[in-house]
Parts: C-alpha cells; sequence; structure tokens
C-alpha cells in the first residue's frame, strides 16, 4: 500500500488504526492491544506489514474489509449496506469524499453518483476505552431507496478462534453457548420486537480457553431494543469479523428523496485481560450516568399479585418500612377492569372500584414512612377487553389492517408509532406521575412483537421514554420486559436499571446474573429476595443464599414478608443493613470473577477502584466431585496491602458438610497470598454461599 493515511486512537488499553487510501472505503488494520504513541511512518509500516496479500483466483487487485463491507468493491462476505433502487445499484461503487479525525472521533462521508447515495461513517474512543461505531445512508435520488440492512463490522486476529454468546428464555435469561470460531458465519438475529430473552446481549471472540481472568478477548453489542443482528464470520480469504447492527424486514426502510436512515450504535471492546477486561470497559461506559445510591426495593408483585387492597398494602408498607425498604413499588393491578391478566391494559386510569380515593391513601402512608413510592406500567400493550381497543381498535399493532396477530399473555401490541396512539399514552402516563407523587416506574412489556413492523414502534418507545423523562426528570425508569426480554444500551440510555429476570430462584439467578454482568455493572440489575419456595421454579432456599445473591445488584425484596418468620424478618433486616453498608462499594467497584477450578462453585466480588477494600462471594452450586475445596483465589487485590478478611452471614449462617464449624474467625493477609494463594473455606452445603468482606 502506497503512502496509505492512518488514523491511530487509542488509550492505555487498546488500539484502532483505520487506513484508507485514495477514495477507498476505511479499512481497519488492527483492532486490539494498545500500540502505544505510533508515529505516522510507524503507522504507514504497521499497514504494509499486515496488507493484504493477492492469492491466485482472486480479484486483481487485494479487497480489504472495510468498516462497511464493501460488495460493490469485490467484498464476497456479508455486505455492510444492502439494498436497491427498483432492483439496481444493489452493489454501489462507493468513494470517500471527505474524512476527518479529532478528538478520538473518525468520520467519513463516501458517496457513489450512480447510484445516487451517500453513506456517513462515524467511529468513536470514548472515554471508558470502548468504542463505538455507527452509518447512515441518505438517498441523493429522486426515486426511492430500498434499504434491506446497514451493518459495521470490525475484523478480528486469526488467533481469536473461540466464540462466546447467550441464549435463554423467559425467567432463564442469558444462557452461556461456546464454540470454535470455524469457517462460515455464525449469525444471531432477534426478530422479536424487542431485545429478547434468547438474542444473545454480546458476541465475543477470544484467544483458545479465554477465561474471565486470561485471554484476549473482542466483543460487540448492538444498543438497539428492537429487531437486531449479531454475528461473526470467517472467510478463507480474510480475516475473521465480528460485526451488527438493526434486522430489517422487507419493506421496513424505504428511503424517500433527500431521507437517511442512521443505524443504531455498535459498541465494541477490547481486553488483553480475559472477560473481566471487558467487563470493565462496559460497565465504566454505562456509569457514566449519575446515579445516587440505590434504593432498597419492594415490589409487591409476588407478594399480592392482582389482590389490590388497601389494607393489606399498608400493612405491607409498615413492614417494610421497619425492616429498612426504602422504596415501595405497587405492581400490576391499579388501573381499570384490571382483576386478572385478561382485561384493562391500555385503560391507564386510577380503577375507583378498588382505589376510590384513588392512589393517594397509599403513596401518602408510604410516603410518611419514609419511602419512595413506584408504579407498574405496561403502555406499548393493550388487551382486547379494554375501553382503549373497543374505542380503537385500528390501533393495534398487526401485518395489516383488521387483522390481529396471534394473542400473547392475552394482548396485543398498541401501535405507538401511530400519532393518536402516542399521544394518547404520553397523556395518559404523564397524567398519573403528574397526579400523584411517584419516583419510580417499572415499565414492561410483555410479549412478542408478531407479523408487525418493529423499526417505527422502536423510534416511537424511544421517544416516548425521551418525552417523559423531560417532563419528569425525577422519576426513575425500569426497563423490564417480562423479566429481562429487553436489555441492552439502547433502552439504558433512557432508564435507570434492568429487571434482570422474573425468576427469582438464587440459584438460577446466580447464573442470569453472573453472564448478564458481564456487560451490565451490578447497580443496574435488579436482584431480589424471593420467597422461600420459588414462584417460577418451587425449589426452595434459605435466606442466607438468597440474601448473597441479592447483594451483587441492586437489592430488594419480592416476597410476602408479612408472611415471613419474625426470624426472617430479622434476618432481612440485618440483610439490608448489610446492603447498605456496601453497597457503594459493589456499585462503583471493579467486578472481578475467579476463575475457580472447581465447576460447582463460583467466586465472584467487587474490588474498590482504589483496591482498598472489597466484597467477595463463594458460591456452592452444587455438590461437588471434590472432597476438599479447591483453595479459593481472590483476584483484583493490591499485592502490597494487607487486608483484614471477614466472613459475614448477616441472613445466618450456611450450612456445613463437614465436621466442626469451619473458619468464621478473621484474619489478615497481604493481597499478593489472597489473589495467588488463596484461602481454604469451610466445605458448604449445595446451594450455599459465603461472604468475604476486605477492608
Amino acid at each position: 500500500m502506497n503512502n496509505p493515511e492512518v488514523v491511530h486512537l487509542h488509550d492505555d488499553t487498546s488500539s484502532v488504526v483505520i487506513t484508507f487510501q485514495g477514495t477507498d472505503l476505511p479499512v481497519v488494520a488492527h483492532w486490539g492491544r494498545t500500540l502505544g504513541d505510533l508515529d505516522q511512518a510507524a503507522l504507514r509500516g504497521l499497514v504494509d506489514v499486515v496488507s493484504w496479500t493477492n492469492p491466485n483466483n482472486a480479484p486483481d487487485l487485494p479487497v480489504p474489509l472495510a468498516l462497511l463491507p464493501d460488495a460493490g468493491a469485490g467484498y464476497a462476505g456479508r455486505p455492510g449496506l444492502r439494498g436497491h433502487r427498483g432492483g439496481e445499484h444493489f452493489a454501489p461503487a462507493l468513494t470517500v469524499t471527505s474524512q476527518s479525525a479529532d478528538g478520538g472521533v473518525f468520520r467519513y462521508v463516501a458517496s457513489d453518483e450512480a447510484a445516487e447515495l451517500t453513506v456517513t461513517g462515524t467511529v468513536e474512543l470514548l472515554p471508558s476505552g470502548m468504542l463505538r461505531l455507527r452509518h447512515a445512508v441518505r438517498n441523493d435520488g429522486t426515486t426511492p431507496y430500498s434499504l434491506e440492512g446497514l451493518e459495521t463490522a470490525l475484523p478480528v486476529p486469526s488467533h481469536a478462534t473461540e466464540l462466546l454468546d447467550f441464549t435463554g428464555r423467559w425467567s432463564r435469561e442469558r444462557a452461556p453457548q461456546r464454540q470454535a470460531l470455524q469457517y462460515g458465519s455464525w449469525v444471531r438475529e432477534s426478530r422479536r420486537g424487542r431485545t429478547g430473552h434468547d438474542a444473545t446481549i454480546g458476541l465475543l471472540a477470544g484467544t483458545p480457553g479465554f477465561s474471565f481472568r486470561d485471554g484476549e478477548v473482542w466483543a460487540v453489542h448492538v444498543a438497539w431494543s428492537g429487531n437486531h443482528v449479531t454475528y461473526a464470520e470467517n472467510q478463507v480469504d480474510g480475516l475473521p469479523v465480528l460485526g451488527g447492527g438493526e434486522l430489517l424486514l422487507p419493506g421496513e426502510i424505504v428511503l424517500a428523496a433527500g431521507e437517511e436512515y442512521e443505524s443504531p450504535w455498535l459498541y465494541a471492546a477490547y481486553s488483553g485481560e480475559g472477560i473481566d477486561g471487558i467487563s470493565a470497559a462496559f460497565h465504566r461506559q454505562l456509569r457514566e450516568r449519575s446515579l445516587r445510591p440505590r434504593p432498597v426495593v419492594l415490589n409487591t408483585w409476588e407478594a399480592v399479585y392482582f389482590d389490590h387492597d388497601l389494607a393489606r398494602l399498608t400493612s405491607l408498607a409498615d413492614t417494610a418500612a421497619a425492616i429498612g425498604v426504602e422504596r415501595f413499588v405497587l405492581d400490576d393491578g391499579w388501573f381499570r377492569h384490571r382483576r386478572d391478566d385478561t382485561a384493562g391494559l391500555g385503560d391507564w386510569y386510577v380503577d375507583e372500584t378498588v382505589w376510590p380515593d384513588g392512589l393517594t391513601p397509599l403513596i401518602k402512608h408510604v410516603r410518611s414512612l419514609g419511602m419512595e413510592f413506584g408504579l407498574w406500567f405496561e403502555p406499548e400493550m393493550v388487551n382486547t377487553d379494554s375501553d382503549l381497543y373497543r374505542a380503537h381498535p385500528d390501533w393495534v399493532l398487526g401485518p395489516r389492517p383488521g387483522v390481529l396477530p396471534p394473542s400473547s399473555r392475552n394482548q396485543q401490541v398498541l401501535n405507538i408509532a401511530h400519532p393518536e396512539a402516542y399521544a394518547y399514552i404520553l397523556d395518559r402516563v404523564s397524567s398519573v406521575l403528574a397526579d400523584n407523587d411517584i419516583a419510580f416506574v417499572k415499565w414492561d412489556h410483555n410479549r412478542d412483537l408478531i407479523g408487525s413492523r418493529v423499526h417505527e414502534q422502536t423510534a416511537a418507545y424511544y421517544r416516548l421514554l425521551d418525552e417523559l423523562r423531560s417532563r419528569h426528570p425525577h422519576v426513575e425508569i425500569e426497563s423490564c420486559s417480562s423479566g429481562g426480554g429487553r436489555i441492552d444500551l439502547g433502552v439504558l440510555d433512557r432508564t435507570d436499571r434492568v429487571w434482570t429476570s422474573d425468576c427469582n430462584d438464587a440459584l438460577e439467578r446466580q447464573l442470569i446474573q453472573r453472564w448478564t454482568g458481564v456487560f451490565l455493572p451490578p447497580e443496574l440489575m435488579g436482584a431480589h429476595v424471593g420467597p422461600t419456595k420459588s414462584h417460577t421454579t418451587g425449589r426452595v432456599h434459605e435466606l442466607s443464599f438468597r440474601v448473597a445473591t441479592a447483594l451483587f445488584g441492586h437489592f430488594g425484596i419480592e416476597w410476602d414478608i408479612n408472611s415471613a418468620t419474625d426470624e426472617e424478618r430479622a434476618g432481612l433486616q440485618a440483610s439490608i443493613e448489610y446492603y447498605k453498608d456496601v453497597r457503594e462499594l459493589v456499585h462503583t467497584g471493579v467486578v472481578v470473577h475467579s476463575d475457580h477450578p472447581d465447576p460447582a462453585a463460583w467466586v465472584h466480588g467487587v474490588v474498590a477502584a482504589d483496591r482498598s477494600t472489597a466484597f467477595f462471594a463463594y458460591v456452592q452450586l452444587t455438590t461437588s466431585t471434590q472432597n476438599k475445596p479447591r483453595r479459593v483465589r481472590l483476584p483484583g487485590l493490591d499485592p502490597e496491602r494487607t487486608y483484614r478478611v471477614s466472613f459475614d452471614a448477616p441472613a445466618g449462617r450456611p450450612g456445613l458438610t463437614q465436621r466442626g464449624p469451619g473458619r468464621w474467625d478473621t484474619v489478615e493477609l497481604p493481597g499478593s497470598v489472597l489473589s495467588d494463594v488463596g484461602i481454604q473455606l469451610p466445605v458448604l452445603e449445595p446451594e450455599q454461599a459465603v461472604l468475604l468482606r476486605l477492608r
């Protein structure tokens, strides 16, 4: 490559080197470990030595992978821009007309005069250490241009030979799956109209055997709450590729003259220190927001379900306040006709038959106890048994007018892209928030969008949230979608936490929170102590295990605590006090995982940014083939500092299967010993946990 132009975006951990020559589309020559401060001569030399060879039976000139993979230039893989103008110009010949690099941001503009298209690309290196990339395409012609896809891609080196992504279902989100990165394509599409329980929250590629603490890892995430695609592709004549964008349905985006479509952000992170390094970058990015200490929540759903009785709820609030709860959230069932899940969605007026004096008596009581009040909504849905549907059946989102999609959870989707439907929902939700002292909204979305256009619905949802936040800036919003069905950085730009899963089974939650937490910091993940017997799985867990699981998130309760024993309420009160003591550390520190050698147990924790304190959990998931547990090593500590380690049990000590009580006294050891040698813990019963506090 003769005298290429080179842009180098880098920080202390990663570099991306972007090169372009003449009018060719920009190409990433390196994305990975930081290269430090290289001058242009060194960068040109790097580009030269990694430039593509030209094998036999190939185009006469090498065809590199552009940031927007370019079929018009001969790229044989997945094209970044897909579309056509009346069946023509499906492989535009884009040439760069301008480019700039300033302050960690690289931009370029490319066009095809014959195809009458202009593309703009943006690459940003964020203060968090993450990259984010997007493209926009504008129709410069006078006839419509049908867009089928606009996806950004990044190459990863050939020694990234393994893939990790995630799948799942309702109440079992974020299940990991791992495989070799082989030749061909691994494409993860979500067509559910929301992020999806089974959608991968991200796609990771890494060196052989990469783990939480070891190996090089590259990761991408599509920040979009509707249909989307994330993919890995490995061709015989190129480097492996990670990419993604919005998944567009046929005919969904047709650009009129002068119209433009902009893709969602593709976030990308590199780590030379395993998966925990990826987490550190994502967590830093999401922590750019300013969040006050996360209050202890009690949500009423699993306590009362649809039984909204003022006396029962005020009694529940009394008990909650007595044990230290700071936010009381009234879930589904407060609005008109909503005595079960078959009716009422869309009728966002307080039900006068249940609440003759409105919500005011309950809210005043909750506020008098020193707690905030929160309320559940599901504004994007409608029951056919509702006043709203009877008045406006044309507001339902369907494949065509007059045809309803299959019912799911007894509900249909309200077309909030319809201007009148949008205005109605904005008015009703805003009015409820204005008329009542509400500090928190649990915003639910309980079904897939089937046979419907999704892009406009998702864009309208974003506009709705943005407008409500503008009108009610003091109200925090939780993204819930039958649990963890809408978790992505697009929705998190507009909300303050997610409901991680509808499953409060502590054993299931260990897995769900472990893998959701690769991308989300603890304070954004709602984590509640459920009842002794899980409502979703039927498992029975001791309070100590349920508490130890919920402490590593935004702590709350989803349980009829009036039915709890005095001992259980005392344990909850002690646990809430403990949470308030550790939450600043948990919600600001660096999340770490030990690559523990026994698969029957997990070790994870949070280390303060200055490494002065830490908080860990050793979790016994099941019985081990080991008669004596492996030593527990605590990563991320300062090797020169001596730590005082206490073994804490605010909700009661875990059950043991060993003779003798085990060690519960404090110890003092250097960080080097705790990290490299480890400590021996007692033999725990299955589904038990030990908490370790380091000061």
